[in-house]
């Protein structure tokens, strides 16, 4: 491994070498992230990387584009295939770019916007004051209800007193399934156009596990590296209707070349998602969060939004036990459990020391963990939350992280 790499550089390629120790020997809980496959991270690695490929395909700023063009169309193609959509842009560089994109698109300077508050399970790119396009827009902000669910009463108030002229579904801490028709209803009453962030749930949805929005709502972002397990992108999926004012927005409105060895990395993984391999896995995403999250409640954790999940992660109080999230997230990273803390519904604490963890199963299903797995990870860290001042206790959990994910391993073919 690093051949190459480890005789220039050494140094980088010592710390490089050390992350995929650390990959190996973890427990990753981490919702929004995944490991790849091998084919994955060979285009991402590839002679892709050498070529800039200004403007789409067929239309480039560039010669020596034949290629390139082919890899961006097949890319296309295998997500419209995927999500059902009338038009892709595989060329956002990530999943904030690529809201920012949509804005830019629909939007003008001043326009309201109705999105998820992000302590309620949204994202900071829905209307968080301390974003950019904050400053742009008027964002107004829903919440969930006392029951946890969001509330579409409250919802169509809203939009009926702010009438926004674009409304946002989407999340990365709301451990439920989405009603689009819903919003969608309420969207054309007021005469405001769809949005949907699924950069959480994506590959969830390609495997047919979760509600898909894209048929229904006008436009559709995500990132490709979650669930969907590619290379870290993004993508715009929308109606016809709005094509030229997306792929506007996205070139040469807000970005440059498009990097062509992570749209290559993603027309891979999409390949991937198409096979029923991939919804077998999804499949079990789903029955391991449900598992992990069943443990956890009965363990003394207080399970955000009705107590359940519908999809791959858990937002849970862990202040019943006595600490914070912070705390949490400390003791566990001690014990090669990785997670990280996150604010709850109208947290009373502050984001860098909120009440809550958020955690998923993702990266752990990709492994080929199942259910035992996640009853044994649910007790390891109900263990180590309750001991969290009891080093030889913390001591004794970090090896049993290691036999576990010794027999699950990863990239062996790396040795």
């Amino acid at each position: 491994m690093l051949e190459y790499l480890t005789k220039q550089d050494p140094e980088i390629a010592q710390f490089i070498k050390g992350e995929l120790q650390r990959q190996r020997n973890n427990i990753e809980l981490i919702p929004s992230e995944n490991f790849v496959s091998v084919p994955v991270l060979e285009a991402l690695g590839s002679i892709m990387t050498n070529k800039y490929s200004e403007g789409y395909s067929g239309k480039r700023y560039y010669g020596g584009q034949e290629w390139v063009d082919q890899i961006e169309t097949m890319a296309i193609e295998r997500a419209k295939e995927l999500f059902n959509a009338e038009h892709v842009n595989v060329q956002p560089l990530s999943g904030a770019p690529a809201n920012l994109a949509v804005y830019a698109a629909l939007l003008e300077p001043g326009d309201t916007v109705l999105g998820m508050d992000l302590s309620h399970g949204g994202h900071l790119t829905h209307g968080h004051p301390v974003t950019f396009m904050a400053k742009i827009f008027n964002f107004v902000r829903y919440k969930t209800g006392e029951d946890g669910l969001i509330d579409f009463d409250n919802l169509r108030a809203m939009a009926l007193e702010h009438k926004p002229k674009l409304i946002v579904a989407g999340f990365s801490a709301y451990s439920r399934d989405l009603d689009y028709t819903k919003f969608k209803e309420i969207a054309d009453e007021v005469g405001a156009l769809t949005m949907a962030d699924i950069a959480h749930i994506a590959g969830l949805i390609a495997a047919g596990e979760l509600n898909n929005p894209v048929p229904i709502f006008d436009v559709v972002s995500t990132t490709t590296h979650k669930t969907l397990r590619g290379p870290r992108g993004g993508m715009i999926m929308c109606k016809k209707e709005h094509a030229k004012a997306i792929d506007k927005a996205v070139f040469p409105g807000l970005q440059g070349g498009p990097h062509d060895h992570q749209i290559a990395a993603l027309a891979v993984a999409l390949g991937e998602a198409m096979k029923p391999e991939f919804k077998e896995y999804a499949k079990q995403v789903k029955v391991n969060a449900k598992v992990l999250c069943d443990e956890l409640k009965a363990g003394g954790l207080k399970v955000m939004f009705g107590e359940i999940t519908e999809n791959h992660l858990i937002l849970a109080d862990v202040t019943p036990l006595g600490i914070t999230g912070k705390i949490a997230q400390t003791v566990l990273d001690e014990v090669r459990i990785t997670l990280n803390m996150n604010t709850i519904p109208d947290d009373p604490r502050k984001p860098m020391d909120p009440s809550g963890i958020r955690l998923g199963t993702p990266p752990v299903t990709t492994r080929g963990m199942k259910e035992p797995e996640m009853k044994q990870i649910a007790a390891m860290i109900l263990k180590a939350l309750k001991n969290h001042e009891n080093e030889a206790i913390k001591q004794e959990i970090a090896k049993e992280v290691v036999e576990l994910t010794n027999k699950f391993p990863l990239y062996p073919e790396f040795e």
